[in-house]
């Protein structure tokens, strides 16, 4: 298993996503606000916690984390 260091404040935009996803889906599903204003704030906050996620993912996948691949000469 690879392990991969994150900073804090990384780890703090991530956590922000997953919020942001989390709460525009629980606003599609809920029944606090009318019909149109749940459907706007919900997909909003749904697409903003989606979209923001992506770019995030990879700069962590793609850190080296100074760990140096050795290869073999062929």
């Amino acid at each position: 298993m690879m392990e991969r260091s994150v900073s804090v404040p990384e780890l703090i935009l991530i956590a922000g996503t997953r919020v942001a996803l989390g709460v525009g889906i629980g606003l599609l599903l809920s029944e606090r606000f009318n019909k149109d204003q749940r459907k706007a704030a919900g997909w909003a906050l749904a697409a903003l916690g989606a979209a923001t996620t992506i770019p995030l993912a990879i700069e962590v996948m793609g850190k080296n984390n100074g760990i140096v691949e050795m290869r073999r000469a062929a």
